[in-house]
């Protein structure tokens, strides 16, 4: 104990603990302006079909892994598929586990009623498994791709939904995006060394 009563280190722990709190207050309030910006674009029943069927195709990550078969038989190279499959499988174990259960983040609050039906997730809010997917997708079927672009404003498509239809919060989805990113990367040196070996 120091002259003021309190134990060595133990301001440290305080000070901690209020900036954590001031930037978890920083980050829901980005969230709810992002939200509230985000508004204009529900109810058009033209952005709703987009987002909320982005939301559910990619669900269980069942579109990339269909467009992984398909580019696999297109180009008579099985193995496009089954890397995809096995970074996705990869990601999914990683962030659905550990990752979430490091935040358990509460989803945000929903009492509307939806113009679709989608599944209701039961993990943490943080990250977006969607986000991170969509990414490291994007990541494995842009290379070699005449347009790569295209398979991120797909993954993008897909992230931004998890926010419009408010199964996550925006920081959800930029935080499950940056991951994938980086797991992305990692999985295209990986099937760039294992070409050269």
């Amino acid at each position: 104990m120091n002259s003021s009563g309190q134990a060595p280190g133990e301001p440290r722990v305080v000070a901690d603990a209020a900036s954590a709190e001031g930037l978890l207050a920083t980050v829901d309030r980005i969230d709810g302006l992002i939200d509230e910006w985000w508004e204009r674009l529900r109810g058009i029943e033209l952005t709703d079909r987009i987002f909320y069927t982005a939301s559910e195709v990619a669900d269980f990550s069942i579109l990339w892994h269909a467009i992984g078969v398909a580019k696999a038989i297109v180009r008579d190279e099985p193995r496009i598929a089954i890397e995809l499959s096995v970074a996705l499988g990869i990601e999914s174990a990683l962030v659905n586990g550990p990752v979430k259960a490091l935040f358990r983040r509460n989803r945000p609050d929903h009492e509307k009623p939806r113009p679709h039906n989608l599944r209701q997730p039961r993990t943490s809010s943080f990250p977006s498994g969607h986000a991170s997917a969509a990414m490291v997708a994007a990541s494995l079927l842009s290379r070699r791709s005449r347009h790569p672009v295209l398979w991120y404003a797909l993954a993008f498509v897909v992230a931004a939904s998890r926010a419009h239809v408010r199964i996550h919060h925006a920081s959800d989805v930029v935080g499950g995006a940056a991951l994938g990113v980086g797991l992305g990367a990692i999985a295209r040196r990986l099937v760039r060394r294992r070409l050269r070996s």
